[in-house]
């Protein structure tokens, strides 16, 4: 069991600094999984935590112990990278004893523990293979089996899926989460830029942006109640739907918004949150729309289908709105028929809109009526 600490960590290169002062707590037991867009640093803050990075400045502390300057085979983490790194000319069982034996642990402690890593993972049978003989998959829980083997405090993920077909990546995935299930008490930090495996697989997620912790919270918590536009619009598949729009009436409760698609919305914010002129957005997630006349529970939209992608159960609809230039995505059922070019009216729930000011902080707001 490991709780582990992150304390105003920064990192650079030269002088650029990769990492800006990130902080953050990790309970014993946790599964924390880093998202964040390409060049974010998610997995420059992995490598640090695991010792392949210096840190440049700020604290890394592992049950209460300084680890900044300590070697990383010392730190009780075992890590499983993008690539396998597999030893060829090795079995399963000797890629999986490779490290222990090299440790001095006895043989027969050796044994018992690749065994056990083996049924954890469901490798029994290919013990005696070799990398070449295996599945990407398979050759994943090879390495995945090679650090369980080491009985770590934490365990670390480095993209581990990227390199898996989207069949081997949902297969994987569920190992990995059955995992977790069988190691309650080891505390697992996950690197992905897939949101679904963070949404599937996370305690609590941790979004990145340009060396930034944006947001932490639990999957659910990010996606009903994101911190700024930059979470709203990362969390959740399709993205969520962003529409301009300008304060163009305010009192010290409620604000009267005009959106570029030419709807009128009357919020109810907090004194002094919003002010006349002030540019905002709103976001609508392309789920929590409906295909209907406005009801009185939330505003009526109109727009035009520029596009209809099918998905079986359901399809993604792209639909131009008049007189703004923006652009909308729908979700809606799969059985229904639509075709490029129909006009359509739609609506959603007051509670389900998400209002954002001009910096793309969330502004929390009531949503009154819609005209």
């Amino acid at each position: 069991m490991a709780d582990l600490s992150l304390r105003n960590i920064r990192k650079a290169y030269g002088d650029l600094e990769v990492l800006h002062g990130v902080d953050l707590d990790i309970k014993s037991g946790e599964f924390i999984v880093f998202v964040g867009p390409s060049g974010c640093g998610k997995s420059t803050l992995l490598r640090s935590i695991a010792g392949l990075e210096t840190i440049t400045s700020g604290d890394l502390v592992i049950d209460g112990a300084r680890m900044n300057t300590v070697a990383p085979s010392k730190r009780g983490i075992s890590m499983v990278f993008q690539s396998y790194a597999l030893y060829p000319h090795m079995t399963v069982y000797e890629n999986m004893a490779f490290g222990l034996r090299i440790a001095g642990t006895p043989k027969a402690e050796i044994d018992a523990r690749v065994r056990r890593a083996a049924e954890i993972l469901q490798l029994d049978k290919y013990l005696q293979r070799l990398p070449k003989a295996l599945s990407g998959g398979q050759r994943q829980r090879v390495a995945i089996g090679r650090a369980i083997v080491r009985n770590p405090r934490v365990f670390l993920f480095d993209e581990p899926l990227s390199n898996l077909d989207a069949a081997l990546r949902v297969a994987t995935r569920i190992e990995i989460a059955k995992l977790k299930q069988s190691m309650p008490d080891v505390t697992m930090i996950y690197v992905t830029h897939d949101q679904v495996e963070a949404m599937t697989l996370a305690d609590r997620i941790v979004v990145f942006k340009d060396g930034y912790i944006e947001q932490v919270g639990t999957p659910t918590d990010l996606y009903r109640r994101p911190a700024n536009l930059f979470v709203a619009q990362f969390i959740g598949s399709p993205a969520m739907n962003i529409l301009k729009g300008e304060v163009v009436d305010c009192t010290e409760s409620s604000a009267r918004c005009r959106l570029a698609c030419g709807v009128m919305l009357e919020l109810s914010a907090e004194p002094g949150r919003l002010a006349k002129g002030e540019a905002i957005s709103i976001g609508i997630r392309p789920e929590n729309t409906r295909i209907a006349e406005g009801d009185g529970t939330g505003p009526t939209f109109a727009g035009t289908v520029d596009l209809v992608e099918h998905l079986g159960e359901v399809q993604i609809l792209y639909l131009d709105l008049p007189n703004s230039g923006e652009k909308f995505l729908i979700k809606a059922d799969g059985e229904l028929s639509y075709a490029r070019m129909q006009d359509i009216r739609f609506t959603a729930r007051l509670q389900d809109i998400h209002v954002f000011d001009a910096e793309g902080k969330v502004v929390p707001v009531h949503s009154r009526r819609d005209t």
